[in-house]
């Protein structure tokens, strides 16, 4: 498929079937993230793979947005990892590395036929004290991932998109 047909296509799922991800395809899901540029190649990204029936219970009492995945993706980075600007302070890239890092995995997800959805309601500091992360990892989102369910289907916006004109501009 197309890069852009891929993009096209994909859209948010956010009802999954109880069919388990095949541990070939989650390493090549996995792969694509590890991939992923990031600022300064500093790879500050840490993804922890929730599957167990513990995780999944915790992180389904922290956000109404799991939607019967069975496996979520925390994306996360690392604070003494990522890229900070030399030039302004407060200038860093972790946020826009993880959100990187998560889009290459999300884009190979739909490529193997598995959906998922990007997750930002969520407490993000309780979420870090649930699952014991380390005082510098930072959570950004969440992605539920699985197979969809029958009679999955986009969210009624999915498919309207505002004119390039609207967007885009030359200066």
């Amino acid at each position: 498929m197309d890069f852009l047909t891929l993009a096209r296509e994909r859209y948010s799922v956010r009802a999954f079937s109880d069919k388990p991800i095949e541990p070939e395809k989650m390493e090549r899901i996995l792969e694509a993230g590890r991939l992923a540029p990031t600022a300064c190649n500093n790879q500050p990204q840490r993804i922890y793979v929730l599957k167990s029936q513990e995780a999944l219970t915790k992180i389904n009492s922290l956000s109404r947005c799991i939607f019967g995945a069975p496996v979520v993706l925390l994306f996360a980075y690392d604070t003494a990892r990522e890229w900070n600007s030399p030039l302004e302070a407060g200038i860093h890239a972790g946020d826009q590395d993880v959100s990187i890092v998560a889009t290459h995995m999300m884009l190979e997800a739909w490529e193997l036929g598995i959906g998922s959805c990007w997750v930002n309601l969520f407490p993000n500091t309780k979420t870090a004290e649930a699952f014991g992360l380390p005082d510098t990892v930072r959570p950004v989102l969440l992605m539920p991932i699985g197979y969809a369910a029958e009679g999955a289907k986009p969210a009624p916006r999915h498919f309207q998109s505002k004119d390039l004109t609207e967007l885009v501009t030359e200066l």
